[in-house]
């Protein structure tokens, strides 16, 4: 069973509850590129305390975060819930977490336009920052001011750089400006996580990573 039919079958499961599910994020990014799609990313309006009526399978660990976890067909699936996250006081997770009811909301917290597109059931994107133009035009953008996202999670930076990476894509000259000015505070995160994006960086192509990082005034170890 390919992704869309998973896909199909458990937003079936939301439906009959009264939910909508859609696909979100790396999916919707993939499938747009033409990508092969392994891991499954939605979004939805019900909360997790609805989900674990209805998700008898379902690993509601990181519930108390909107996230409830699924192994179906082969996939990995993380199930969101839509929310609004406020103050990034450790420079990495939000304070605070609102669930709302709204997917327009859901999508200012995330990342980069790319990474901010919906699809639902009939192949329909909803997209509220032209992520698909950029897409096509190749380009790497912030959601937002890109220093003040920076400064909420840093890893960002990192992030940024892979995706430049893996797809060839342009980051977008004030975003690239933000990256090397806010550099240093990549020092502020986990080593672990900032060697986890590094490592994936260098399995693409370790000379062009090489390369990015001293750009971006970046170590290749921390």
């Amino acid at each position: 069973m390919d992704f869309f039919e998973t896909y199909l079958s458990i937003s079936a499961v939301f439906a009959e509850n009264g939910f909508h599910l859609y696909l979100v994020g790396g999916t919707v990014r993939d499938f747009l590129l033409k990508r092969q799609v392994d891991d499954l990313d939605f979004a939805t309006d019900a909360r997790p305390s609805a989900m674990e009526k209805f998700l008898p399978d379902g690993d509601f660990t990181f519930a108390r975060y909107g996230t409830v976890s699924l192994k179906k067909n082969d996939f990995s699936i993380d199930i969101t819930t839509f929310r609004r996250e406020e103050g990034y006081m450790d420079a990495r997770h939000p304070d605070k977490i609102i669930f709302v009811s709204d997917m327009e909301p859901d999508a200012y917290r995330r990342d980069f336009t790319i990474n901010a597109l919906y699809m639902d059931q009939g192949h329909l994107i909803y997209d509220f920052f032209h992520g698909r133009d950029d897409l096509q035009n190749h380009v790497i953008r912030m959601i937002g001011d890109p220093g003040v996202r920076l400064r909420e999670d840093p890893l960002r930076i990192l992030r940024a750089l892979r995706f430049s990476l893996l797809f060839d894509f342009k980051i977008e000259e004030n975003l690239a400006d933000k990256m090397r000015v806010l550099s240093p505070l990549v020092r502020q995160l986990t080593p672990a996580k900032v060697n986890n994006e590094i490592s994936k960086m260098m399995a693409v192509d370790s000379e062009k990573t090489n390369f990015l990082l001293k750009s971006f005034y970046l170590d290749t170890h921390y």
